[in-house]
């Protein structure tokens, strides 16, 4: 299958600011999450997908529509939940969804009737019919989220869909958009800096740094270490254990949450490293095959510099 969306060569400058420097990517359906620190170029990148900006240079599409020429139906085509508000003062939750339908040419009727289903969808109840300047922030959000969904998009753009939300109602969000993706087939970007999210449901990362993309891969691939090598968490003297492990010539590594990871296939290695934690009279609370940390990931990525160098 054809990606959903293709970039070639995307470069956007603001005189002699480059936002971002020849961005290539192919996205297909899934989540893919969108990372990078503040001023990596996310916001333009989002901004020129959906027709807001034209770039500088190089050319992409989103389904088959080619970018900065046919931005009216690709705005058609997907749903985007912005990070800031965007509410009428005025109008109550199910109006503002129910004008978020009509201006997508719902008749009247049935964008109320969109309105509700999707709120239901979103877990807003009797709050629907109340005021929007009088919503928390956890109800803005899932107004913003229904507003994106209401016209059902095949693409799905969502900026900090989790941000202030109270953790039941960010585990409720996330599996809403598990949902989209993995039931209802809809592609979404996700756009977040909330790394255990972006662990909980993405199929792909990319990560935008210094205007360029350093990473775009899938996230099952990215988690698989260069070398294989197990995670050994003990009961005992970790820093004692971990200088065994060097004098009888293994490589170890201190892990995070005081753990060690030892390189070495996982088969043979797991029942020497058994062996040695009862001469060093240590217990083994767990040996699990090592998985590269999202946020070492993300790190290593941001401190690379323009020429490729760290």
């Amino acid at each position: 299958m054809n990606a959903l969306i293709e970039l070639d060569e995307i470069s956007k400058n603001y005189g002699s600011y480059q936002a971002l420097d020849r961005v290539s990517l192919s996205i297909d359906s899934g989540i893919t999450s969108l990372l990078g620190p503040n001023g990596a170029g996310k916001s333009t990148l989002i901004k020129i997908l959906l027709g807001l900006l034209r770039a500088t240079s190089g050319e992409g599409r989103l389904l088959d529509f080619q970018l900065g020429r046919h931005n009216r139906q690709i705005r058609e085509r997907v749903g985007y939940m912005p990070e800031d508000d965007c509410y009428l003062s005025g109008l109550s939750g199910v109006e503002s969804v129910q004008l978020s339908a009509q201006l997508s040419r719902f008749p009247r009727l049935e964008a109320l009737r969109r309105g509700h289903e999707i709120l239901d969808f979103c877990g807003m109840g009797q709050e629907r019919y109340r005021a929007v300047e009088t919503y928390s922030t956890g109800m803005r959000q899932k107004l913003r989220f229904a507003q994106a969904l209401v016209h059902d998009p095949p693409i799905l753009i969502l900026d900090e869909p989790t941000s202030g939300l109270d953790p039941g109602e960010r585990e409720s969000m996330l599996n809403r958009i598990k949902i989209l993706a993995r039931e209802k087939g809809k592609a979404v970007l996700l756009c977040t800096h909330i790394l255990p999210d972006v662990q909980a449901v993405s199929d792909a990362v990319v990560i935008l740094a210094n205007a360029r993309v350093r990473v775009a891969d899938q996230l099952e691939h990215l988690s698989v270490p260069t070398a294989p090598s197990l995670r050994v968490k003990i009961l005992g003297d970790a820093d004692a254990f971990e200088s065994h492990l060097r004098r009888v010539g293994l490589s170890v590594q201190p892990s995070a949450n005081g753990a060690i990871t030892v390189e070495g296939q996982h088969e043979e290695l797991a029942e020497r490293i058994w062996q040695l934690a009862r001469q060093a009279r240590v217990g083994v609370r767990s040996i699990e095959p090592s998985r590269n940390s999202l946020e070492e990931i993300f790190l290593n990525a941001v401190r690379e510099q323009p020429d490729g160098h760290s």
